[in-house]
């Protein structure tokens, strides 16, 4: 089991803050709890509540600014991470992510957008953060973002022995 601290230790090392819980833009919840299993929905890349990255890769975006707008997203769930869990070294595992990508129809290169959100939770959390993954190109999103991203997270249960 790692030390209590390290994944908040490795986000001041590469300098990211996390926001506080996401404001849903419908009517649903940022998480639910299935101990010990978290469903995280959707985000997309806003930073203080202002869409930072949008339209389509390949057309307005490049796939730099996709890999960013990607990561962007996983800095989001990490704050929701944070506020369903109190402590993010509670993460076991990510279990999966599912990536839908606002791209062109020529635009078939979305893994290596995903990245970009694959790249940071592994960066995080180590073996943790190595998960399963879908890169689903789509012809919108909402606000017209360039990308939203869900996670499936284990985590450790107060009281369980993970």
């Amino acid at each position: 089991m790692q030390q209590s601290g390290q994944a908040e230790a490795k986000l001041k090392e590469l300098n990211i803050k996390l926001e506080s819980l996401p404001k849903p833009s419908g009517n649903y919840v940022p998480f639910t709890m299935v101990d010990p299993i978290l469903y995280l929905s959707g985000v997309t890349p806003k930073v203080g509540g202002v869409l930072q990255y949008k339209g389509k890769i390949g057309q307005e975006l490049t796939p730099e600014q996709g890999y960013q707008a990607a990561r962007q997203c996983i800095i989001n769930q990490l704050g929701t991470l944070r506020a369903a869990l109190g402590d993010l070294d509670r993460v076991v595992s990510i279990i999966k992510m599912e990536g839908f990508i606002n791209a062109t129809p020529e635009f078939t290169d979305l893994p290596a957008v995903l990245n970009g959100a694959s790249d940071l939770l592994v960066d995080v959390f180590g073996e943790k953060g190595v998960h399963a993954r879908s890169a689903i190109g789509v012809a919108s999103l909402p606000g017209g973002a360039a990308v939203e991203v869900e996670l499936i997270v284990r985590y450790e249960s107060f009281g369980s022995f993970v």
